[in-house]
């Protein structure tokens, strides 16, 4: 690029409108935000979590999906068949599983569940009964 040396007044005011109201050019940043934005469902594997992992993880991901304006979190939990928790007898087979612990977990806590709409399992397409949706509340 090659610099003026002497700018005329008139460029110097042209400049400066143009800088105040720019017309023409677009704001790719601002479009990738939007796009962010449009794509409101936040989504995220459970594979291999224990049960503490999992509701310490569900917490975290809530609270961060909330400040950042996603109306959903799609969260695979998987349906539990490959699960040791059969092997100890101590804990019950079906309460002991991710898909069936998350809900109570999330419904126990008044910090998740105020901002909560509903929790149900996902569509076929989306897991079916490996997977969760969490409908957020918008602020």
């Amino acid at each position: 690029m090659i610099k003026k040396k002497n700018i005329s007044q008139k460029d110097i005011s042209t400049w400066k409108n143009y800088i105040k109201n720019p017309t023409g050019i677009v704001d790719k940043d601002k479009i990738q935000e939007n796009l962010k934005l449009n794509n409101r469902r936040f989504r995220y594997d459970l594979h291999g979590f224990t049960l503490l992992e999992a509701n310490n993880k569900v917490k975290e991901l809530i609270l961060l999906c909330v400040k950042k304006n996603f109306r959903e979190i799609l969260l695979i939990t998987g349906k539990g068949i490959h699960s040791n928790t059969d092997k100890n007898v101590y804990i019950s087979k079906d309460h002991s599983k991710l898909r069936y612990s998350i809900p109570d977990y999330i419904q126990s806590d008044p910090d998740l569940s105020k901002n909560i709409i509903s929790i149900s399992n996902a569509d076929k397409i989306d897991g079916g009964q490996g997977a969760i949706i969490i409908k957020l509340k918008k602020l």
